[in-house]
């Protein structure tokens, strides 16, 4: 098998390649090193690069590998790469800054932890927009990240750096996280999944705000099983992490497969009136019976998410000023302007503002859950917009409407975000001009397992994902 036979060989199916040694993690490590020194600098997804550590690292396991009483992980051998807003020990973490152009953690993310117990080894940093914000990723630091399927167009964001290198076949996954839209944005703009858990299922440690419960880690791949696999690793209770669930990790990784026969699902083309780019809706409505032939009830609802946005603006704002807005005072020449206006925005609220917020997302929640007891998944989605120019930082209008910041052409994703429910972006096709467009599955509290199941089997349905990108050779 040649590099890049091997590189697109699914996460799985290479784990499992390694670990009856038909293949050395060390020739697995080198055939991901040249493809990213190959693929790399057409994208810029990777801005931290580390092939003396990885390889280093997979021939230490190689030696390791021989002792029979090693117990086998179920990443072992497997090449990582780490959002660069995600803590490494040793290893510069940028935050897509120029503040932390040279910053170096002294300790790693509990996600860093948990990857490397599980055997992955790390080999870089993928690339974000600055402290993760927005949907387009480009920093001052490392410059942007190109679309892999038409290097003029932006990959989205935040987690963009994650999603480009996983579609190039430069990793065979990568984790993100998800505010916004942040692993489900890219997820659709790279024709990967993007899967946003629910809040808790991975620990946000270290975190400024333990409690928070707004943001979300999650994985991103090629295929759903391959997202589940690194999801199994990455899930689980974590004492230092206060929200954290308590159900193992370990359950994301049984077998998908679901019967999903009289399973009832709701079609929302634009989740009760939002502006959706005609390109988008086509590719979905074209996706549409592949749910009836898996033999699921669709019916045409969507749940009424009228205060999500309140709710998911305020706490978000609320968020920026807990992160960074001692930050705004000392280095405020040096933050991005969308940077700037959401920790101002954060700065100019009342408490009594603040607390309607907190009502309203506890309402939104409620009318999810009761949407919910209804059918079994939602279906929207998961970008309102086909990928738009890389030197455009935010789409400011849609269909005609004008948008009113910077996040608005997110909304289908962000409201789904207030509501703590899990949904993942899965490959559903392409727009004429060759772009990808993903679907969004919604599922009930909690029930990451089962949206997994249904974004597998339409994944299996649509075999949109099996379309690589020109970019990635």
């Amino acid at each position: 098998m040649d590099d890049t036979g091997l590189c697109y060989t699914g996460a799985r199916k290479l784990a499992r390649m390694i670990r009856t040694r038909k293949v050395s993690a060390t020739e697995v490590m080198r055939a991901f090193i040249a493809r990213i020194e190959r693929v790399n600098p057409k994208v810029n997804a990777i801005v931290t690069f580390l092939p003396e550590l990885a390889l280093a690292a997979a021939k230490k396991f190689d030696r390791n590998s021989k002792s029979k009483s090693r117990q086998p992980k179920p990443l072992d051998g497997l090449p990582i790469a780490h959002k660069d807003i995600v803590a490494t020990k040793g290893i510069r973490t940028t935050f897509g800054s120029p503040i932390f152009r040279d910053h170096v953690p002294a300790e790693d993310h509990a996600v860093v932890e948990r990857l490397r117990a599980a055997g992955a080894i790390l080999v870089g940093k993928t690339n974000t927009p600055e402290f993760a914000v927005g949907s387009q990723t480009f920093n001052a630091v490392f410059g942007s990240t190109l679309n892999p399927y038409d290097l003029t167009k932006t990959c989205g964001g935040s987690s963009g750096g994650a999603a480009v290198a996983v579609a190039c076949g430069m990793l065979p996954f990568a984790d993100g996280s998800d505010l916004g839209a942040s692993l489900r944005n890219p997820g659709s703009f790279c024709n990967v999944v993007g899967f946003r858990p629910t809040p808790g299922r991975v620990p946000m440690w270290p975190f400024p705000n333990a409690w928070d419960t707004l943001w979300s880690i999650g994985p991103v791949a090629r295929t759903v099983e391959d997202a589940a696999l690194l999801f199994s690793a990455m899930a689980g209770p974590d004492a230092r992490a206060p929200t954290t669930h308590a159900e193992p990790g370990k359950v994301f990784a049984r077998p998908l497969a679901r019967d999903l026969r009289k399973v009832r699902v709701a079609w929302s083309r634009n989740l009760g009136g939002l502006p959706v780019d005609a390109r988008v809706t086509r590719v979905l409505e074209s996706r549409r019976d592949a749910f009836k032939a898996l033999g699921c009830i669709v019916e045409e609802a969507e749940p009424d998410l009228a205060d999500a946005d309140e709710a998911f603006q305020v706490q978000r704002a609320v968020g920026f000023v807990e992160a960074y807005g001692e930050l705004l005072l000392t280095n405020r020449a040096q933050m991005k302007d969308t940077v700037v206006w959401n920790i101002e925005q954060g700065l100019g609220l009342s408490a009594e503002r603040i607390a309607h917020a907190n009502l309203l997302r506890s309402r939104v929640f409620h009318t999810m859950r009761a949407f919910l007891e209804r059918y079994d998944f939602l279906l929207l989605p998961a970008a309102q917009v086909p990928p738009f120019p890389v030197n455009e930082p935010y789409v400011t209008e849609i269909n005609g409407v004008r948008l009113a910041n910077y996040m608005e052409w997110m909304k289908s994703c962000y409201l789904i975000s207030a509501t703590s429910h899990p949904a993942v972006s899965v490959p559903a096709g392409f727009t004429d001009e060759g772009l990808p467009v993903g679907l969004q599955i919604v599922g009930r509290y909690r029930d990451d397992f089962g949206v997994l199941q249904l974004a597998h089997a339409f994944e299996g349905a649509t075999g949109a994902w099996r379309r690589r990108p020109a970019a990635g050779g």
